[in-house]
């Protein structure tokens, strides 16, 4: 699990949403009632929810250069779904992207995304290296090379692996 802070704007859905499963214990909020009312979720919602959870995953996966490690729906498949409305500010011209269904995961999660392609940040959020983990985190590295969700807990542990590998 992470050390970091969450990742920015509304990233931090997407991020939420991928850390619903510890895949070290197997925990899923999405099998508690508080869980689900956190993504505006029913019970019948959560196999979708789950299938949308580990696109993201592989996906993030990805974006840090890892190879996902169960097949998946690709992300595009299960969003493709998911219509988005352009919204015009009156006022000042700006504009942005909103799900057109406000109270479907899907939609939002696709708004989220075309929000981070915009801003640039959508390839900083990648997922843990470790197989024990693959906890999304927002890379804030300079170089955006960041491979580990905390490098105190599953960096450090990969790096004691190597060691003791190469003293064999």
């Amino acid at each position: 699990m992470s050390d970091r802070s969450a990742a920015p704007g509304s990233l931090a859905l997407v991020e939420s949403l991928v850390n619903t499963l510890d895949i070290e214990s197997g925990a899923d909020a999405l099998d508690t009632a508080d869980g689900r009312t956190r993504f505006g979720l029913t019970e019948p919602d959560v196999p979708a929810a789950r299938e949308l959870r580990e696109s993201l995953r592989a996906t993030l996966l990805a974006h840090a250069g890892h190879p996902a490690h169960t097949p998946v729906t690709p992300l595009d498949e299960l969003l493709a779904s998911a219509p988005l409305r352009l919204t015009v500010d009156a006022t000042d011209g700006s504009a942005t992207l909103t799900p057109a269904d406000t109270g479907r995961l899907h939609s939002r999660i696709a708004a989220a995304v075309a929000e981070a392609l915009v801003a640039g940040t959508w390839l900083r959020l990648k997922a843990c290296e470790s197989d024990t983990c693959h906890w999304a985190y927002y890379d804030r590295s300079p170089a955006g090379r960041g491979r580990w969700c905390s490098m105190q807990v599953c960096g450090a542990r990969a790096k004691m692996r190597r060691y003791r590998a190469k003293g064999q």
